[in-house]
Parts: structure tokens; sequence; C-alpha cells
């Protein structure tokens, strides 16, 4: 059999991500089945399987009988006939339902089909760990060969596993591997499949099962999804087959870092706000605990890091828990004391005194590692986005898009659409400038009701802080998110000015309404369209294309696709990326043109420059702000001056966001529910979203010193009066510093009679560097 190459994803410094296509299925013929592996499987799941006629009544009366003896509704009873029915047609749900038409199902496929087609159907559909579905996958993943190069115990390893595959294989639990591995050979020596000696040698034969595939070296399921739908619409089913390796642009060290980011804020948001009780309970009966316990965590894998458990028995502040790889653990108070009961986003129960009060045995809960100990946890019911590019050319150095990919399989980053709030604007700010406004304008924060035929009758938008503070130039406003500001500023832009003017950062008009709560951020945009936005201001003034795939090769290596994204060309002719460099002549008369070596590819395409470079600069100075005065403050314990940034925070806390950036990093954090549910009071941006954003910049930025980037001619920086914003006099106390468009620098003095102390132009001094 020819195997199939599978598709494999790497990040941009060659650590695989994923594999799609491997060697899951080897699919075989009944004649290809080594007669021992048969009496495995037969000795394990169904040693009637070649007398009964699809369902073996024998085995559902004694299932029967144990739950009349037990009380225990159990696993039991099912034939290797009813598997198939189930595997193939059904759910794994249990009820009494479904077990009634699995067995008329049963029934139905022994008319149609052969004992033997249906032994083989059974073996090369069932699921054995490890990705591994089927007898013949089995055998390569766990021991590098074909079916008939197994040894016995090898078989009766394998045929051990359909019970509880994730859980007992050999490479997750090996010595739960064994316990079934023993139980197999001694039902197989019981009913005279294999002698004394057989028995003995297989029984004591070492555990030597591995995985003989090169596992993910870096988690980053989102992407890989991304890549594999974009190799399926390219190329079809053979993107599976035909061994394609895809670079991604992903930085493996920065998507690590987002990953322990997003879910580190998503834990301490949760436990902010409760407990709110076990995923699950199981009965622990007092003969078999244990077994029962490992049962029961079959139905529930490791998410985010946070392992399930069963609770097993209580002491006064601390609990015994035992895990899925067997393990018992003991829970101290210090990782319990938390657990205050959820009542509301807003309300929390009492404080805990004894583990009683958030336990009981039989509890099936979350632990989470924590240094030499355990930790009580639980899967955050909130989710979030992180998603951080290289703002020159697009390329996505890490995506996070929800709290575990196998959880939810809905990539928040780029197809959640939510309100962005007040990160968005900056945008507006961008827009008032381009039409003459200046970061020193004085607009009026006062009450005021709006009726806008767009709108609500009678909408009376306020601060979140519930105060109005009268006037306010626009560098405060957007230090410390004034919504009446916005809102005036932008009624006085007008609102189609505005949308026509944030189209050139890559935003979808039809996505933002058409009415003054724009102002406020009420579109609806995913957080890689705002890292698309940001990069604007990050590379300044140019719009680029995200992307995540950097080249693909074929099985043989070779490039079949090479990513070209528009490029921030600053050095190119014009300096704004606009305009092609001269081509290179022909070369002298007389001279031999000679090639050495390979011809160089072609530069990218320039990014298209949609932001004058005195905009841009501006609105670096103001998101400057942000973050060193006003709601982003709290990124300044990592201690570098060239942060920007704006928080964001829609109606109720449903959304929460921070946008920020360094010259060469673009970092966008969001929080929120899926079902639009509040956050909870006081769960702003800067509290849900800022702290994750913090995190993943404190890695990605470790190592790389501040940038410093130098004005664009044409501006100038005055001495102006903070309340009026127009210049100030000499010697006038309280005068502050404001930068200008070289055209737009005020021509009057807070006072009408003040004068410069040389009767002529105001002073004006050389703009500073920003970064």
């Amino acid at each position: 059999m020819q195997f199939q190459v599978p598709l494999r994803i790497y990040s941009a410094d060659d650590q695989l991500i994923a594999e799609y296509g491997e060697k899951r299925r080897i699919p075989v013929t009944y004649e290809q089945l080594p007669q021992p592996l048969i009496q495995a499987f037969l000795a394990a799941e169904d040693d009637r399987f070649f007398k009964h006629p699809g369902v073996d009544y024998q085995g559902l009366l004694r299932a029967a009988f144990e739950l009349l003896r037990t009380g225990e509704k159990r696993q039991g009873g099912s034939t290797i006939t009813m598997q198939v029915a189930r595997n193939f047609f059904l759910s794994s749900e249990k009820t009494y339902l479904r077990k009634l038409t699995e067995i008329f199902l049963a029934l139905k496929i022994e008319r149609e089909l052969s004992k033997q087609q249906i032994l083989e159907l059974y073996l090369n559909k069932i699921y054995l760990g490890q990705r591994a579905y089927g007898v013949g996958a089995a055998a390569q993943i766990y021991y590098g060969v074909p079916l008939e190069e197994l040894s016995l115990a090898q078989m009766a390893m394998i045929a051990g596993l359909p019970k509880a595959p994730s859980r007992d294989n050999p490479v997750s639990n090996p010595l739960r591997a064994e316990q079934r591995r023993t139980y197999v050979l001694g039902r197989m020596y019981t009913l005279g499949h294999i002698d004394a000696e057989q028995y003995r040698q297989a029984l004591t034969a070492p555990i030597s099962a591995r995985v003989h595939a090169r596992s993910s070296e870096l988690e980053a399921a989102y992407v890989a999804e991304m890549v594999r739908a974009h190799m399926v619409e390219r190329y079809g089913e053979g993107a599976y087959t035909e061994g394609y390796q895809v670079r991604t642009t992903l930085d493996s060290s920065r998507q690590r870092a987002a990953s322990r980011a997003l879910r580190a804020a998503l834990m301490e948001y949760d436990q902010r706000h409760g407990y709110r009780g076990a995923e699950g309970r199981v009965s622990l009966p007092e003969t078999a605990p244990a077994e029962a316990a490992y049962e029961a965590l079959d139905d529930y894998g490791t998410l985010a890091g946070l392992a399930p458990a069963v609770v097993l028995a209580l002491e006064e502040q601390a609990f015994t828990a035992l895990l899925a790889d067997g393990r018992e653990v003991t829970v101290a108070w210090d990782g319990i004391e938390w657990a205050r009961s959820y009542l509301s986003h807003d309300r929390r129960g009492k404080a805990p005194t004894a583990a009683a009060d958030v336990v009981q045995p039989g509890d099936i809960v979350r632990l989470q590692e924590a240094g030499a100990g355990w930790r009580l946890a639980q899967l955050p019911a909130v989710e979030g986005a992180l998603v951080s590019l290289r703002p020159d050319d697009g390329a996505i150095l890490a995506l996070v898009g929800g709290l575990d990919y196998f959880r939810s399989k809905f990539n928040r980053a780029v197809q959640a659409r939510r309100q962005p709030g007040s990160s968005f604007k900056p945008f507006i700010y961008s827009a008032a400038l381009d039409k003459g406004f200046t970061a020193a304008t004085i607009i009026n924060d006062a009450p005021v009701v709006f009726d806008d035929p767009g709108l609500e009758a009678h909408w009376r938008p306020e601060n979140y802080s519930g105060r109005f503070y009268g006037p306010t130039r626009l560098r405060e406003a957007l230090t410390h998110s004034r919504n009446l500001v916005s809102i005036r500023l932008l009624q006085d832009i007008g609102v189609r000015y505005a949308i026509d003017f944030v189209k050139r950062y890559g935003f979808e008009a039809d996505q933002l309404p058409a009415n003054l709560s724009l102002a406020l951020g009420s579109g609806s945009v995913t957080p890689l369209q705002m890292a698309r936005g940001y990069a604007v201001f990050a590379n300044g003034g140019y719009r680029i294309e995200p992307y995540f795939i950097e080249r693909i090769l074929d099985a043989d290596g070779e490039t079949v696709y090479q990513a070209r994204p528009p490029t921030v060309c600053r050095d190119c002719a014009a300096g704004d990326g606009g305009e092609d460099a001269a081509e290179a002549g022909p070369a002298p008369e007389g001279i031999d043109a000679v090639l050495v070596g390979p011809p160089e590819p072609p530069p990218p395409p320039r990014a298209e420059r949609v932001l004058e470079p005195r905009n841009s600069w501006l609105m670096n100075s103001l998101l400057q702000d942000v973050v060193k005065r006003g709601t982003g403050r709290r990124a300044l314990q990592l201690g570098r001056g060239d942060l920007r940034g704006k928080t964001g925070t829609t109606n109720d806390q449903r959304d929460a966001w921070f946008c920020g950036f360094v010259p060469g990093l673009v970092s966008i954090a969001w929080v929120g529910f899926d079902e639009l549910e509040p956050l909870g009071r006081g769960e702003t941006g800067g509290r849900a979203a800022l702290p994750m954003w913090i995190d993943y910049m404190r890695s990605a930025l470790e190592g790389i010193p501040e940038q410093r980037r130098d004005p664009p001619s044409g501006l100038v920086t005055v001495r102006i009066d903070p309340v009026t914003g127009l210049l100030a006099p000499s010697g006038r106390d309280g005068a502050i510093f404001e930068t200008f468009r070289q055209e737009q620098v005020p021509t009057r003095y807070s006072r009408q009679d003040a004068v410069s102390e040389d009767g002529g132009d105001p002073q004006a001094e050389t703009v500073e560097p920003l970064f």
C-alpha cells in the first residue's frame, strides 16, 4: 500500500504546528488481518461474535442484571456489530432509546453483511488513540510496523484500547495500558487461543510503544485550521495526501506567549467572578471508587492546561482528587480559598471556610498545576482573542482565537465581529486631523441630547465616569476617552466623511453605522481588522494586508507559492511607497550582460500610503499619551517609552479591548462572552483586556530596544495655554507644549494683548522625535 503523505504546517522558525491527513487510517482487508489479532479483539470485546445474530442476548441480560443489582447504568452488552452500528450511524450518548436503535441496526447489518465484512469494518473504523483510526494505523503509530510484524503482546495491547483509547493507550498511560493488555491476554488464554508459554512470554514483554510520528511542537490550532481551509480551497482534497508543506508567518515564541497571556487573562477574569461549581458528578461505590472515576474521566479531556479530576475525599481545608493519568493529588487550602460561589456577573457568595463549602466527593472538577502543588480551577465561560502582526508587511506573528480550539473551533480573532468601543476613536480623531482639527482644538464636554434620525429618539450619551468636564482639548479627550467630545467631533466633521476616511484603514463601510454612535465604536469589526487598522498608525501611514502563509512547498521540497505582500518602503522614491523605483537600464553597448547565480526575486509590491505622514505622527503622539497618562497607563509597567494604544469598552461592558503597538509590532487583545452578555461592573478594556496585552508584549518585546522614528517635515511644537489651546505668552505658568502642522500653528495668544518678546512671530521649537 502506498501511504499518503500528510499536509504539514510549520511556523516561520520550522516548528511543526499540525499534520492533516497523516497515517491515521490505513485500510486493511479481512484477509490481511493476522488471526491472533482477530482473536485478541474478540476476546476483549465480543467472544461470541461468530455465534450471535448481531445482538448478544446473554450479554444484555448480564448488563441488565448488573443495573438491577447496583443501580449503576454501565457500558455493557454491546457486540462488535452494535459498535459498528453506533460508530457509523449513531452518537455516543448513553440513553435507552439509542441502545434500542443500536440493537435494531445491528440486526439489520447482520442480515446485509457477512461476519467477515462486519469485522473488517469494525477494525478499520475503531478509534485507538493518538489519532489512529483502525488497526493498520495503530500498528504504524504505536510500533512503526505493518500489522503482520506485530508481536502477540503488541496485538493484545492494541486490542485493549477500544475501552478508553485516549486515556489508556500505552503512550499516555503505560500502566493502565499494561493492565488492559494483561486482561486481553488472560481472556485469550482462557478461551484457548494461546497456550501457557505464549501467555507467559507475552505477559512479560516490555511496553515498547511510542509515537512513530513527529508530534506537534507548537500549539496554534486556530492558525492551523486557517491554513487547512486555504489549502483545501486551493488544492482540493489532494491537499491532505500530496505532501505539501506550509511555512506560516508565525513566530513560535510569540505564539506561545500569546496563548499563555490569553489563558491567564481569561482565568484571572473568571476567578474574579466566582466558582460556578463542578462540571459533573459521578457516583463513587465503596468497593471500586477509582474504576468509576476512570470511567467518568474518559469523557473529559485536558483543556487550556486544566486537567479533569474526580474528588475522592475531603479534609477540613483540603481535598484529594484522581487525575485521568491515575495519579492521586492533594489540593491544599491556598488552592481552594478563592472559590467563592458565582451568583452573577456582579455578585459572589461568601468566602468559603472549609473544602466542603466548595466541593464534594464525586465532583468532576478542573485542576491547575501551580508550582509544586495543585489548585482548583474551572474552564472560563468568557472568551477572548489575541492577534499580533508586523505592521510593515502584515505578517501575522501570533494569533489565538479562543481559550482552546478543542473546546470551541470558532476563531474569534478573524470571525467574531464585535463592537470596538472606544478603541475605534483614534480613527475618528485621525479623520478630524485630516479635516483641519488639531490636538489643541477645544471641544465642549457637556451634556447633550441628540435627535439623530439614524438612532433612537433623544439619545443621551454619557462618559464612562458619568461626569462632564467642560471645554477639553482633543489630546486630553482621547487620553481619557471622553465620549461626548468624540460625538461632537464626529458631528462636526460629518458621519459620511468619517466613514469614507476610515475605509482607508481597511474597514468595511457596511459594517459601520451611518450615525453618531460610530464615534463610540458601535460598528462591527474583528480583532484582525483592528490590527490592520492600527498597523497604519504604527508603520507611518501605509495600508497593509494581513497574511499568514509565507510559502508552500510540494512533496519534493520545491516552492509552489511564495508570499509577496505589499510592504512599506520608507526609502523608496517620494518616500510614499506609491511610486515605482527606476528600473535598471540596458547594459552599455558592446558589453554582454552576464547572469551570475540565480536571478534575484522581484521586490515585493509597495504598500499604499493612505495617511499623510504628519497625521500619522500626531496620532502616534496622542496614543502615546493614552499609555503615559490615560486609560492605558497600566502598560507603563513594561518600562518602555515607545508604547502606544487605546482601550475600548462597549455598553454594559460587553466587550473589552486593548489595541496597542510599538513601531515594529501591533497587538490586539479582546475579551467578551460569545453570547454578548455583560462582563460585569468595572470590567473595562483597561482591566479585562489590557493585562493580556501586557503579558504578551512583555515576552514579545524581550530583547528588543525601544525604537525612535524621526518626525516628518512640516511639524512645529509651540507653547500653548492648556485651557484655551492658544499660544502661551512667555512666562505663563502652566503652559504646555503641543505639536501642530506648520500651517496650523495658532496665531493668537490666550490673551489678546500678548505678543512675542521680539515683537515678531510666536516662538517655535524644533519637534522632538516621538520614538
